[in-house]
C-alpha cells in the first residue's frame, strides 16, 4: 500500500497541469449537465405545478355567442369544467395612445373551481366592492407582465365607457398572451360584461374541459366539434400546446446545454482513457518493476483506477459545490432556473445521481487502459532497435531530395510512423474541436436571426395596428414613410382535418404586393387558392409541398395548394399563408365567413439601414399615438444567453483539449527520446531535434483540426435543422460559421500545440543521453 501511494504521489508531481486541466475539464461537464437539468425542470415543473394546483382544464374550447357550450359538460370523457363565461374580445392600455395587449374578459361571479386562476399579486374579484363606479379586473399575469400592469392600475378598454381597475394578477395553465398571436385573459363581473358596446362578432363563450383521461383530447375536441358544428367554434386550445409553449425557448436551452455537455463527457473519457493509455506506454519499466517486487496485475489496475477515479471525484465536486453556491448568480433564464429546482424534491437526488453518473462514465473509460497495465509482464521486452529497412519510405526520400527542411520531413514521418496510434491521438483531440465548431454553428445561426431575419422567416421589422384610424388616414400615414413598405394580414383560426384542433391561417399582402416569404422549399403562393406553411402545419397534417389541404373556417370548408415551405417561427410552425385577397374570397370565390373585412395588421418591412426603433418612435408620433406598433419578436432576442452558454462551454472544451494535447506532447516527447542519438549522428542539431518533435506534435494537432471542423460543419447543420424540424420551425435555418473563422480555429489549435510541446521539446534535444539498453525498453 505504501510502495502505490508513493507511486501515485510521484506520478502526480510529474503530470500536474494534466491532472489540473482533467479535473477543470470534468467540472466544467458536471456544472453542465447540472444546468442542463435545472433547466429542463425550469421549462416543465412550473407549468406543471400551476396546472396541479388548479385543476386545470384539459381543452378549452371557444365559440360564438350563441352556441350551448354549457352541453359539453355532458361528454362521458369530461370530469369537471370551468364555465362556460361569456366573453368579449377588446385592447386594453393602460393609457389612451399606449402600448395595448388583445384582452378575452370572461364574466364570472365567483372563482371558479376547475382551472382556478392562481392569485400572485392583488385579490380575487369581490361583488361587494367591483360592482360599483370603479370596476375590477383580475389579468392573466402573461398579460399583466406585457403591459407592465399591476394591482391598483387602471385600464383603458376599447368599448367599455370607464376605465377598469386591477384588482389582481393570476397565474393560469391556459396558453399564454403573445401580441398578434394569442389574446391575455382577464376575469371581470357579469355586470361588468354587460356595459361593453362591443358588436355580436367581438362576443362568444368559452369553456374549460377538465378530462378523466388526459389521451383523449384529441377525441374530445372531435366530439365537442360534432355536437356543437363545426361554425359555431372559433378556437380550439389544449393542454399540449399551453405546455409546449410554457417550455419555448429553456428546451431548446436545456438540449443544448445537455447534448454540449454529454459530448464534453464523452470527450472527457476518451483524453482520460488516451492520457491512461500513453502514460502506460511510457511506464512500461516502472510497471515492470512493481510487478516485480511483488504488486498483482490487479494491484496494478486498481492502482490507475483509483488515481483517475481521484481525478473524477474532484471535478465532479468541485463543479457541483460551483453549480450549488453559485449557479443562482447567473444572469438571466439560468438563474432562474436554478433557483426554481432548488425548491423542487428530486433536486438532492438528481445532483447526486447526474455526479455519480460522471464519475462512473470516467472510471468505465479508464478500467479498458488500466486492465492493459495490468498485463504488462514483469519482465519488459526490448523495442526492435532498427527499422525494417535500411532506406527510408519513398515520400520521405523524395521530400527531403526536393530540400524540404528535415525538420519538417522527420517530423511527418515521426507523426504518422505508427497508423494505428497516431489515428487514435487525431481522433481524441478531433472530438473537442468537433464540439467546439458545433457550438460556433449555433452561435453563427442565431447571429443570423439577428443580422438577417427576413432569411428565417422575419422579414418584417415592425407590426402595426390600430382602431382608432380610418383605412383611408391609414394608408396615407404609411405610405408617406419611404423607408419602408407596408403589407396588410388577417388571421382567422382554422379547424383541421379531424376537427381535433385549430391552425393558424393567415392572409398577408395582395395578388398585385405579395408579401416576401421566406420560402425554402417549393415556390411562393402567386396564383388564387395556393398558399405557404410552415413545417409544424405539414408534420401536423402529414402533408408535403404539392398537396391540397382542407380546412374549417367558421364552418367554411377552405382547400389551399400549398405550393412552398416557410420558416415559421411562431405558433410552432402551424401556420398557412397566403395573400389577402385568396383570405378574403375564400376557397370557392364566394367569401369566407370570418374573415374580416378589413386588416387586422401591417406588417411593415424595413428598407436597408432603416432602424426599428426610430420608425416605431416616428410612425406613432405622426399618428398621435392612434396607431399601435411593435417590433416583431426575434427568436433571438429569448436565446441571447446562447452565446454565453458557448463560450462557457468552448471554455470546457478548450480544457479537454489541452489535457489531450499534454498527453500528444508527453508521447511524442517520449517517443523522439528514444531516437535522439540517431538523430544526433546524422548531424541535426538540438534546434532542429527540438523542430522535429514541435512539427510532429502540429501535424497531429493539424490532423485533428482538419477533421474536427469539417465533421463539426456538417454535425452542426444536421443538428440545428434537426432542432428545427422537432420546433416545428423547419429545416433550412442552419448557417455555417464563415470559412476564415473556421481556419481561425484550425490556426489557433495549431499553434497552440506547436507552442505547448517547444519546452519539453528543447528539454528533451539538450538532454545528455547514454547508448544504453535501457533506452530501447
Amino acid at each position: 500500500m505504501r510502495a502505490a501511494a508513493r507511486w501515485t504521489q510521484a506520478h502526480l508531481r510529474a503530470h500536474r497541469p494534466a491532472a489540473g486541466l482533467i479535473v477543470l475539464a470534468t467540472a466544467g461537464i458536471t456544472i453542465s449537465l447540472l444546468l442542463a437539468t435545472a433547466l429542463f425542470a425550469y421549462a416543465t415543473d412550473p407549468w406543471q405545478r400551476v396546472f396541479t394546483q388548479s385543476s386545470g382544464a384539459h381543452v378549452w374550447i371557444h365559440t360564438r355567442a350563441g352556441a350551448p357550450a354549457g352541453s359539453l359538460a355532458g361528454l362521458d370523457e369530461v370530469r369537471a369544467t370551468s364555465g362556460p363565461f361569456r366573453t368579449v374580445r377588446t385592447t386594453a392600455g393602460l393609457q389612451p395612445g399606449g402600448a395595448k395587449a388583445t384582452l378575452e374578459l370572461r364574466g364570472t361571479d365567483r372563482r371558479p373551481a376547475t382551472a382556478a386562476p392562481r392569485i400572485v399579486a392583488g385579490r380575487w374579484l369581490d361583488p361587494a366592492a367591483d360592482a360599483g363606479t370603479a370596476k375590477g379586473i383580475v389579468l392573466d399575469s402573461s398579460v399583466a407582465r406585457a403591459m407592465w400592469a399591476k394591482p391598483g392600475d387602471s385600464l383603458v378598454l376599447s368599448g367599455f365607457p370607464a376605465r377598469l381597475r386591477v384588482v389582481g394578477v393570476a397565474d393560469t395553465a391556459e396558453v399564454g398572451f403573445r401580441a398578434g398571436e394569442s389574446p391575455g385573459v382577464g376575469w371581470v363581473l357579469p355586470g361588468t360584461l354587460a356595459a361593453s358596446t362591443a358588436g355580436q362578432d367581438q362576443r362568444g363563450r368559452t369553456i374549460g374541459l377538465r378530462l378523466a383521461d388526459p389521451a383523449d383530447t384529441d377525441y374530445v375536441v372531435q366530439r365537442a366539434v360534432t355536437r356543437l358544428g363545426a361554425e359555431q367554434i372559433t378556437d380550439v386550445s389544449t393542454w399540449r400546446q399551453a405546455r409546449a409553449e410554457a417550455e419555448g425557448d429553456n428546451q431548446l436551452l436545456g438540449r443544448l446545454l445537455g447534448g454540449f455537455g454529454l459530448g464534453a463527457l464523452l470527450a472527457a473519457a476518451l483524453a482520460v482513457g488516451g492520457a491512461i493509455s500513453t502514460r502506460i506506454r511510457g511506464h512500461l519499466r516502472d510497471i515492470s518493476i512493481l510487478k516485480a517486487i511483488g504488486f498483482t496485475p490487479g494491484q496494478v489496475v486498481r492502482m490507475f483506477l483509483a488515481l483517475h477515479l481521484l481525478f473524477a471525484l474532484l471535478g465532479v465536486a468541485l463543479g457541483a459545490l460551483v453549480t450549488q453556491l453559485l449557479g443562482g448568480l447567473a444572469p438571466g433564464r439560468i438563474g432562474e432556473a436554478m433557483a426554481v429546482w432548488r425548491q423542487l424534491p428530486g433536486h438532492a437526488w438528481l445532483t447526486l445521481v447526474i455526479s455519480g453518473g460522471v464519475v462512473v462514465f470516467i472510471g468505465s473509460a479508464t478500467c479498458l487502459a488500466a486492465w492493459r497495465a495490468g498485463r504488462v509482464p514483469p519482465v519488459p521486452v526490448a523495442r526492435a532497435a532498427a527499422a525494417n529497412g535500411a532506406r527510408g519510405p519513398g515520400l520521405t526520400r523524395r521530400a527531403l531530395g526536393l530540400r524540404v527542411p528535415p525538420a519538417l520531413v522527420l517530423g511527418w514521418r515521426g507523426a504518422f510512423h505508427h497508423p494505428l496510434r497516431s489515428s487514435a491521438a487525431v481522433a481524441r483531440l478531433a472530438v473537442p474541436l468537433l464540439l467546439i465548431t458545433v457550438a460556433l454553428g449555433a452561435w453563427t445561426t442565431l447571429d443570423r436571426f439577428s443580422s438577417h431575419p427576413e432569411h428565417v422567416g422575419l422579414p418584417a421589422a415592425l407590426t402595426a395596428r390600430t382602431d382608432a384610424l380610418g383605412d383611408r388616414e391609414l394608408h396615407q400615414l404609411l405610405d408617406a414613410r419611404p423607408e419602408l413598405t407596408a403589407y396588410p394580414g388577417s388571421e382567422v383560426q382554422a379547424l383541421v382535418p379531424g376537427q381535433t384542433g385549430t391552425i393558424t391561417l393567415r392572409g398577408v399582402g395582395t395578388d398585385a404586393r405579395p408579401y416576401p416569404f421566406a420560402v425554402v422549399e417549393g415556390r411562393a403562393a402567386r396564383g388564387p387558392d395556393e398558399a405557404v406553411a410552415g413545417q409544424g402545419l405539414l408534420d401536423l397534417l402529414d402533408a408535403r409541398v404539392g398537396d391540397w389541404v382542407r380546412m374549417t373556417v367558421a364552418g367554411h370548408p377552405y382547400v389551399l395548394h400549398i405550393v412552398g415551405r416557410t420558416i415559421e417561427t411562431a405558433d410552432g410552425g402551424r401556420v398557412v399563408s397566403t395573400s389577402l385577397d385568396t383570405l378574403r374570397d375564400g376557397a370557392s370565390g364566394t367569401g369566407t365567413p370570418g374573415a374580416p373585412s378589413r386588416p387586422d395588421f401591417y406588417h411593415l418591412v424595413l428598407h436597408h439601414g432603416a432602424d426599428p426603433a426610430a420608425v416605431q418612435g416616428t410612425l406613432t408620433k405622426a399618428s398621435a399615438g392612434r396607431l399601435e406598433v411593435r417590433q416583431t419578436p426575434n427568436p433571438a432576442d429569448q436565446l441571447s444567453v446562447v452565446r454565453a452558454v458557448a463560450v462557457g462551454l468552448i471554455a470546457v472544451l478548450t480544457l479537454i483539449g489541452l489535457a489531450e494535447l499534454a498527453t500528444t506532447v508527453g508521447a511524442g516527447v517520449r517517443d523522439r527520446s528514444r531516437d535522439l542519438l540517431a538523430l544526433r549522428a546524422v548531424g541535426l542539431t538540438p534546434r532542429q531535434i527540438t523542430a522535429v518533435i514541435v512539427s510532429a506534435t502540429a501535424f497531429v494537432t493539424l490532423a485533428a483540426a482538419l477533421a474536427g471542423t469539417g465533421l463539426g460543419v456538417l454535425a452542426s447543420q444536421w443538428l440545428i435543422d434537426l432542432q428545427g424540424s422537432a420546433s416545428g420551425w423547419g429545416t433550412g435555418i442552419a448557417q455555417r460559421p464563415a470559412v476564415p473563422v473556421l481556419l481561425l480555429v484550425v490556426a489557433v489549435a495549431v499553434l497552440i500545440a506547436a507552442t505547448a510541446s517547444a519546452l519539453p521539446a528543447a528539454r528533451a534535444a539538450r538532454r545528455r543521453l547514454a547508448d544504453s539498453a535501457t533506452d530501447l525498453l
